[in-house]
This record gives C-alpha cells, sequence and structure tokens, in this order.
C-alpha cells in the first residue's frame, strides 16, 4: 500500500527533477511526454505536497488547503494522559507510525537543505517547511520526556467485527476507543523507554529534528532551536540505552541494526549544530560503517556515509572510511561495476525489492546526485569500481535516468498522464466496505493510483 514513505521518496524525484533543470512543461501532443500544456513536473510537485495535507491527523488549521478533510483523532494519547494529536496518516489505514514518519521528515530536510534555492524558485519552499514542520510538531509531542518517545498509534478499522487496514477512509470519522462508534477504533499507543528501548526510532527522530533544524535556521531561529535541543536529548537516550527496536515493535521493525541510524543522527547533529563531539563520535565508531546497495527507512548507512564523506573533504581526513564507503555504494549500484549488487529493469530501472521498488530508486538517486555533487566540488573526477572508473557525470547521468524512469519519461506507464487524465474508482483496494462514504472526487485518489502502477513493477 503506498505510504509516507512512497510520497517522500516521489517528492524528492520532483526535487531533483527542478533541481537538475529537466521539470519543463511539455505539450501533450506525444505519449512519450507526459504534461499537458497547463500542468508540469511543478504542478505535480505541489500536488504532491498537497497530499501530505491529505493525510494530516489532528486539529487542522485555518490554512489546510485539502478542503474535505476535517479534525481528526483530537484526543490520540488521553489514554495515557498525554497528547498525540497531529502528525500524519501512514497510508489508508489511519495509523501513525513515527518511524517511517520520522525517516520522511529526515528526507525532505535534507532536499530542502540541499535545493531549498531551486525548490524556492518553484514556489514551494515555505509549503515543503510547513509539510516538514507538520511532523517535527508530532515528534516533538511524542518526546514527552528524556527517556520516552511514543512511537506508533494505532488506528484499527472494524466492519462486522472484521479487521481492515485497507480502507481509505474520511479520517474525521474516526473515534476513540470505547466511544460508542463500532466502525473506527484508536485503542493502541506504543512507545520505547530506557526500560523498554528502541535505538532505531530515537536515533531516526535525532536525525530528522537535526535535519529539520537546518532547514528552520534562517526562517524560524527560535522553532530551530527547540528541534536541535529535543535533537540532543533523544541521541542520548538513544545512545545511553541501547536496544533493538525489532525486539517490541508490533510493524514497521528493525532488520538493520541501530548502528545505521545512530551515525546519521550524529552527521546531521554535527551539521546542525557544529558540536565536534558528534564529530568525534563518527570518527570513534566509524568501524560500525559498511557498504550498502540501498538507502532506506531500515537502512540508513549510504545517508551517513554521504554527509561524512563530505566532511572528509572539508579536511577531516580521518573520515576516510565514509569516503570508502560511499565510493563502495556508487559501484553498487552502478552497470558495469565489478562490484554491482542491484540489477536493474530492462528499461534500466534500479530493482531492489519485489514490492514498494520505487522508494529505494528515488532514495538512492538522490544519494548518487548528492555524492557527484561533492565529488564534483571536491575536484574528484571519478570513482573506481575494480578495473572500471565511472566519473562524476556517468553518475549523475545514471542517477538522472532513475529520475526519468520513475517521472514515466522513459517508461512506457505514462502514469502522471493517467493521473491528470483518469478518475480511479472510490477505493483504492478490492473491498468496497463503505461505498457511500467516499463522495470526494480527489487528485489524492488519482496519485495513489499512479503510485499502484508503479511500486508494483510488472
Amino acid at each position: 500500500m503506498p505510504n509516507l514513505l512512497h510520497l517522500s521518496t516521489w517528492l524528492v524525484i520532483m526535487f531533483l527533477y527542478i533541481r537538475n533543470g529537466t521539470a519543463k512543461s511539455r505539450k501533450d501532443d506525444d505519449r512519450q511526454y507526459l504534461c499537458s500544456s497547463d500542468a508540469g513536473y511543478e504542478d505535480a510537485l505541489s500536488k504532491g505536497i498537497l497530499f501530505f495535507e491529505g493525510q494530516r491527523s489532528g486539529k487542522l488549521p485555518a490554512t489546510q488547503r485539502v478542503q474535505w478533510r476535517a479534525d481528526s483523532a483530537l484526543s490520540d494519547g488521553s489514554l495515557e494522559n498525554v497528547s498525540l494529536s497531529g502528525g500524519y496518516y501512514d497510508a489508508g489505514d489511519n495509523v501513525k507510525f513515527g518511524w517511517p514518519m520520522a525517516f520522511s521528515v529526515s528526507l525532505l530536510s535534507w532536499a530542502a537543505a540541499e535545493y531549498g534555492h531551486d525548490i524556492d524558485s518553484s514556489r514551494q519552499l515555505q509549503n515543503l517547511q510547513t509539510t516538514i514542520g507538520w511532523g517535527t510538531d508530532f515528534l516533538l509531542q511524542a518526546h514527552i520526556s528524556s527517556t520516552t518517545l511514543y512511537t506508533q498509534v494505532i488506528a484499527i478499522v472494524y466492519y462486522d467485527t472484521i479487521f481492515t487496514g485497507k480502507l481509505w477512509g474520511m479520517r474525521m470519522e474516526i473515534t476513540d476507543a470505547g466511544s460508542g462508534r463500532k466502525t473506527w477504533t484508536r485503542p493502541g499507543l506504543y512507545k520505547i523507554t530506557s526500560t523498554s528501548p528502541g535505538t532505531e526510532v530515537a536515533a531516526e527522530a535525532a536525525a530528522a529534528l537535526a535535519a529539520a533544524s537546518v532547514v528552520f535556521k534562517e526562517a524560524d531561529s527560535k522553532y530551530s532551536a527547540q528541534l536541535l535541543r529535543h535533537s540532543e536529548s533523544l541521541f542520548q537516550f538513544a545512545d545511553k540505552y541501547r536496544g533493538s527496536y525489532q525486539g517490541s515493535c508490533p510493524f514497521y521493525c528493525s532488520y538493520s541494526g541501530y548502528k545505521d541510524e545512530l551515525l546519521w543522527a550524529a552527521a546531521w547533529l554535527y551539521k546542525a549544530s557544529g558540536d565536534s563531539n558528534y564529530l568525534n563520535y563518527v570518527s570513534t565508531n566509524q568501524d560500525w560503517s559498511q557498504p550498502a546497495s540501498e538507502f532506506s527507512w531500515d537502512s540508513k548507512f549510504a545517508g551517513a556515509q554521504t554527509l561524512l564523506a563530505k566532511e572528509f573533504f572539508c579536511r577531516k581526513t580521518d573520515l576516510l572510511r565514509f569516503k570508502n564507503d560511499a565510493d563502495s555504494f556508487v559501484c553498487a549500484l552502478m552497470p558495469g561495476s565489478s562490484s554491482v549488487q542491484i540489477k536493474t529493469t530492462p528499461g534500466g530501472l534500479l530493482y531492489t525489492r519485489d514490492s514498494s521498488n520505487l522508494q529505494y530508486v528515488a532514495s538512492a538517486s538522490m544519494v548518487l546526485l548528492v555524492y557527484s555533487k561533492i565529488l564534483t566540488a571536491a575536484r574528484v573526477e571519478s570513482v573506481r569500481c575494480g578495473s572500471v572508473n565511472f566519473s562524476t557525470t556517468k553518475i549523475t547521468a545514471f542517477a538522472r535516468l532513475q529520475v526519468d524512469y520513475v517521472s514515466w519519461k522513459q517508461s512506457h506507464e505514462h502514469v502522471l498522464h493517467g493521473w491528470l487524465r483518469h478518475q480511479i474508482s472510490d477505493t483504492v483496494t478490492p473491498e468496497r466496505l463503505f461505498p457511500a462514504l467516499n463522495p470526494h472526487q480527489s487528485w489524492r485518489n488519482r496519485l495513489q493510483g499512479c503510485l499502484l502502477d508503479l511500486v508494483h513493477f510488472p
């Protein structure tokens, strides 16, 4: 099921398109091109950001642009006398998952930090900052003490006592457990503490808040400082009380351990604060770093390595391990490399997973483009993979091929065209549980259909 991870990576693709000068509107006179004369990639970017407004939980502001949405789940957290209203629903299941939500915030913040000027030229930077802020506000609320972070707020949808997580319903219908309505309930709260740790989640939340702190440093210095304080506290919690989230999580569990998140968080904290203690931390623990072939909600090594490789080129020579591992990420993805690990489809698309492949393609493309930019700035012309050299020009071209493919420029599946032109049925699942409860002709549902077509690659 498409979710915030898919949307955040899809937005990154739009950022990269605009950054690389390829986001041009074209007349829709050839099916090879997807944009009609009145809708281009910048419009797709704006609607991608708008999707997040459709996923908002809690009390909606007067500036809410998705007009048919209303307030929902205002009492989240009341079972434990805490306020957990707000944040984003993960997908159509009306669940708020703290870990992937935090990674979405990290990813969007990284894009804003790297390409803010270009996004601003498309008149979307303020909307993006608002999107990031809605997520960080929830993370701040969820961090109720130095050793407590709420990680999930579960909504369960019942129909004739049968559970389903597949209904895209109107969130204003959600009520709290025991309130008298049988269709929607919100019974589940999950948290990590010093006695029940989840280092991966705490460290990712720290990374998200630190990255967002960078984004808001000029726009709202007071809020930026607040984000940084919570980030530092969360990092201390994650590092002091080490324990894998795998042992207690109900969903979105850890498979790669927590060392990648600790390095990722420390790298962002150094970038946000300039505190050399964080640089010393990653230097001391650089043996944790390992070559990676993906960058995802569960595996942050490639992201941390890219951030720290930049520091290596800024004369932090003791960080050579991270630069070498960043090179290995390139070698794992580039076709023709002697150490390639990720195959490509006949059309050239990286194929990391059988399901939800789009998010891995988009995040990998971002890492490749950012790292190519770093290498170019450092006057490094290529990455050597065995007997083959890949120039930064080739690396950039391959990453842009991925961007083109995901944006349907290279693909025979003209999904964006369908998104603009065609109507999706009242539900994205076969179960038509409440056909009368979905009167909204929304671009959001069209976008979901597009993502389903693309995420489940044939």
